[in-house]
């Protein structure tokens, strides 16, 4: 399920740490974050759907892997996207 190009631009424009960042890690992390949303929301309805669930399960560890990346990086910045994103860690 990917998202619809308004909502993802307004996704970038909220994330993004410069004007023209668009693939920064924050932003990639919202990104998912917001797709990973939907897709659960598809879930509700379609439980057999394993396939999905596949890319669901890869969007989640290519998410961790990039905040662990900032996390190693810059620790004021990973608890940022964090708060602003409501997940867990």
């Amino acid at each position: 399920m990917s998202i619809a190009a308004d909502r993802k631009s307004e996704v970038i424009k909220t994330h993004a740490r410069t004007e023209n960042d668009t693939g920064g890690p924050e932003v990639q992390i919202a990104i998912l974050s917001e797709r990973i949303a939907n897709l659960t929301e598809h879930f509700k309805e379609h439980k057999k759907d394993n396939h999905s669930r596949r890319g669901l399960l890869k969007m989640v560890s290519q998410r961790r892997r990039l905040l662990d990346y900032l996390k190693d990086r810059d620790t004021g910045r990973y608890q940022s996207i964090i708060e602003r994103l409501s997940l867990r860690r």
